[in-house]
């Protein structure tokens, strides 16, 4: 059995040898690992507890507004979990369940043409997170895939290149920019918040279509989670400057240069996003079990535990 230097030895391995194939150098070596023992380790452990706690599997959902490092906290924690405590933890993104274009362009022409760009609820599969989670709870558990979603191509990959879920998880983890979001009073939609809403959904249909989504489906695979840990950003500005450091990160990997959003086209696009998350931002910082207070400059600032 290892001894718990022996554990934090390897954890701290395997967390720099991730940062470094991520390409995360925005900080020192030693700030890092501060960030290690005094956030990620205290969150895992906190994790470990409630799966103790409960003794079956554990549905935590992770949100925060784009570009915001939520994948790369999902990976370290899976990480911890992983090294300290041997549970196997399942990571699955909300951007992987989103509806193929096709899917995507025919809601656009029957119902609204915003309905075509993908993000706002209505445009993700929820019957397939669904399927997964109640599967999941069966004492029999059988080998599944999972979708899996390219953003450049803007579309979802055939089902040879799914996930492939091997192994019953102990830990299930959705990370996504609007896991846990509630919907607004009717009263609250008829104000436009940004020019998209205002010149492109001038009679509410878009967004009353988005609210009833998270009114009915979202609201029943969300109320399947059992806690929240929700990243909150200094404010929705940082949302464009966050989303355009991604999109540069996805040009360099992406070999289909044309797919790739200009910084003209981000601006539009982060518009989608825009009263949802903060709508989160009141809500969730109120209602999340831990609460992850980030800086502008992509640092943490604090973390909150809720009893």
């Amino acid at each position: 059995m290892q001894s718990s230097k022996e554990c934090f030895d390897k954890v701290k391995k395997d967390y720099l040898k991730f940062l470094n194939q991520e390409k995360i150098y925005n900080k020192s070596m030693s700030s890092h690992e501060v960030n290690l023992k005094k956030i990620y380790i205290p969150i895992a452990f906190w994790i470990n507890e409630k799966y103790k706690k409960k003794g079956r599997i554990l549905f935590l959902g992770l949100s925060a507004g784009q570009g915001s490092g939520k994948t790369t906290v999902a990976a370290i924690l899976k990480i911890i979990l992983k090294v300290f405590f041997k549970l196997n933890v399942c990571v699955i993104s909300i951007d992987d369940f989103y509806k193929t274009l096709s899917e995507r362009n025919k809601m656009a022409k029957q119902k609204h043409p915003l309905l075509k760009t993908r993000g706002v609820p209505g445009t993700h599969d929820i019957s397939l997170i669904k399927f997964f989670f109640n599967s999941l709870k069966k004492k029999k558990f059988k080998k599944t895939k999972l979708p899996k979603f390219n953003k450049s191509m803007d579309d979802r990959l055939s089902k040879n290149h799914w996930y492939q879920i091997n192994k019953k998880p102990e830990i299930v983890l959705l990370e996504g920019w609007c896991v846990g979001a509630k919907p607004e009073s009717h009263v609250s939609l008829k104000k436009p918040i940004n020019s998209l809403e205002k010149y492109e959904d001038q009679y509410l249909i878009w967004r009353k279509f988005v609210n009833t989504k998270l009114k009915k489906e979202y609201k029943k695979v969300f109320a399947m989670i059992d806690h929240y840990i929700f990243m909150k950003i200094p404010n929705f500005k940082m949302v464009f400057e966050w989303r355009l450091l991604q999109e540069n990160k996805l040009k360099k990997k992406s070999r289909d240069k044309k797919k790739i959003m200009s910084y003209k086209a981000i601006k539009r696009f982060i518009m989608f996003y825009q009263r949802i998350t903060l709508q989160m931002i009141k809500d969730l910082s109120k209602s999340a079990t831990v609460v992850i207070f980030l800086k502008k400059n992509h640092e943490i600032k604090k973390v909150l535990f809720r009893s």
